[in-house]
């Protein structure tokens, strides 16, 4: 799981910043009922970064996310939003950053989003989504909103440019269990409600995350939403909108 803009305690002054690292998160809603529900795990206490606090699933790209097929693609918004202020502009970002959100997501938690629809991909990169063509699931781009995007502070032991998206649970259309459980890297899942889950133990940005995407929902969930950044400008925390 990629961390955001106050997770951490600060380092010495003279310690040089990390370099940041593009990462994605998603977030899994379950609206069927009268209080959207969303998907949270508990890392495992064991971790060096954030142990024990309850997070979404996600965390950074891997290589085979710019090779894997897709179903749909990302509504011209959300790539809009998720080309400002990347320099240098960076190729096929949003395609990559939602895929990496989809397969950390399986790799954490065994649900699988896309389609089965299409059939199985053609082709698909070694390791983690293999497992997706053999279930014959299509990830399908088209069913994520982008929702938003933080950036951890210099001086924090791991440092990510983090993309939240979102998506609903009727997009869940595999599930390989077992892969939860003591000794795995979230111990345990809870579909909670967001009252729920700002009581539980969270990073500081996840319970940002959670007042943002409240309103959000307030505001009809559209995909032209304004997106929310995070980040320090000048040891200032910030939020802006792309």
């Amino acid at each position: 799981m990629a961390a955001g803009p106050t997770d951490g305690a600060p380092a010495p002054e003279r310690r040089k910043p990390l370099r940041i690292r593009n990462a994605a998160t998603l977030i899994i809603l379950d609206r069927s009922g009268d209080q959207p529900k969303v998907l949270m795990g508990k890392r495992h206490a064991g971790h060096k970064f954030m142990p024990g606090l309850f997070v979404f699933p996600g965390g950074r790209i891997e290589l085979g996310d710019r090779a894997m097929p897709v179903a749909g693609t990302l509504n011209d918004r959300a790539e809009q939003a998720l080309a400002e202020k990347v320099h240098p502009p960076l190729f096929h970002l949003g395609r990559v950053l939602a895929l990496a959100a989809i397969r950390e997501t399986y790799e954490e938690t065994g649900l699988m989003i896309g389609s089965l629809d299409y059939g199985p991909p053609e082709m698909a990169p070694p390791g983690t989504w293999s497992a997706f063509r053999e279930a014959g699931v299509m990830p399908d781009l088209e069913l994520l909103q982008f929702v938003a995007r933080a950036i951890t502070p210099p001086y924090r032991p791991k440092r990510f440019d983090t993309r939240f998206f979102a998506v609903d649970r009727e997009a869940v259309v595999a599930e390989t269990p077992g892969i939860v459980g003591p000794d795995s890297e979230l111990t345990e899942l809870a579909w909670v409600d967001l009252t729920a889950a700002r009581k539980l133990e969270l990073p500081r940005i996840t319970a940002i995350v959670l007042d943002e995407l409240e309103a959000r929902l307030a505001a009809g969930f559209g995909p032209m939403l304004p997106v929310p950044f995070f980040r320090d400008v000048d040891g200032e925390h910030t939020r802006e909108e792309l």
